[in-house]
C-alpha cells in the first residue's frame, strides 16, 4: 500500500525552514554534565533569536558524541522550523530541582534562560 493513497485532501501547507544566513552570530561555551565535558556552540539569527545548536561531549566518536551531536541537530531543525526554544526547553526531561536532565536540556537552558 500507498502510504500516499492516503493523503488527506485538507492537509496544510508544509512547514518552511528558515535558513540562517552564511555569517551570523554565535557564541560557544563549554560545560560539564554528569561527569563529562560538553562544547557547545550556538549561531543566532540577525534578529538575535537562536537558530542553531552544535554539542560535542569530550569523548569524541562515542556514543555520547554521537547521541549530543544528534540531539542538537533536532534542536537546531525545530527552531528553524519555527518551534520556539522556550517550548523545546519545557518539552524535555528535568530532575526534580527543575533542572535539565539531559546535555542537550543544559545546553538549551544556557542559551535561553
Amino acid at each position: 500500500m500507498d502510504i500516499s493513497e492516503n493523503s488527506v485532501p485538507d492537509k496544510s501547507p508544509p512547514a518552511v525552514r528558515d535558513r540562517l544566513p552564511n555569517r551570523r552570530s554565535a557564541i560557544s561555551t563549554s560545560f560539564q554534565r554528569d561527569g563529562a565535558r560538553f562544547e557547545m556552540t550556538a549561531g543566532f539569527y540577525p534578529d538575535g533569536r537562536v537558530g542553531e545548536v552544535f554539542l560535542n561531549a569530550d569523548r569524541a566518536n562515542s556514543l555520547l558524541d554521537f547521541l549530543m551531536s544528534d540531539a542538537a541537530i533536532l534542536a537546531s531543525l525545530a527552531l528553524q522550523y519555527g518551534a520556539p526554544i522556550d517550548e523545546i526547553r519545557h518539552a524535555l526531561k528535568r530532575d526534580v530541582r527543575g533542572e535539565a536532565a539531559s546535555p542537550i536540556g543544559a545546553a538549551l537552558d544556557r542559551i535561553a534562560p
